[in-house]
């Protein structure tokens, strides 16, 4: 048995760029930034953060790159595809990995100053999800790959 299957949750780094293929499907590009912290060996705070080339294609992609903007959250679930090509400059060998997108879902969206005043526990209240408010066809929602 073979898994080839990638999860992760960060925020965009960028805006998603829709484009069309040469048959008319819809693909977004976008990057996401996963961050993480650890204590090294001499108990030194060390962060990292790892960026990740996604793909969505068809109703996916068109709904992150209509919904999500850089700095958004958003988690995404799919498969890992290494493609390579020829430089024509330097005649070398180069290769780009990235997930192609099967399943994703909208994060919260960033708290603003007016939604982050205090409680009297002194924590930030989480930011309510908020989604479209267009009314979605059926046959829009048959087409979600999810």
């Amino acid at each position: 048995m073979y898994v080839n299957q990638a999860t992760v949750i960060g925020n965009l780094t960028r805006d998603p760029e829709l484009r069309k293929l040469p048959n008319g499907t819809d693909v977004a590009s976008f990057s996401i930034a996963t961050n993480e912290s650890y204590k090294d060996k001499d108990g030194k705070k060390v962060e990292s953060v790892q960026y990740h080339n996604c793909v969505a294609f068809g109703k996916a992609g068109e709904l992150i790159a209509q919904y999500v903007t850089k700095g958004s959250s958003l988690y995404v679930q799919g498969k890992l595809n290494t493609s390579s090509w020829d430089d024509k400059d330097s005649g070398k060998k180069m290769y780009k990995t990235e997930i192609v997108v099967r399943d994703f879902q909208f994060g919260a969206k960033k708290a603003t100053a007016t939604t982050t005043a205090s409680t009297a526990t002194d924590k930030a209240p989480e930011a309510p999800v908020e989604y479209p408010e267009e009314e979605m066809s059926q046959e829009d929602l048959d087409s979600i790959p999810f």
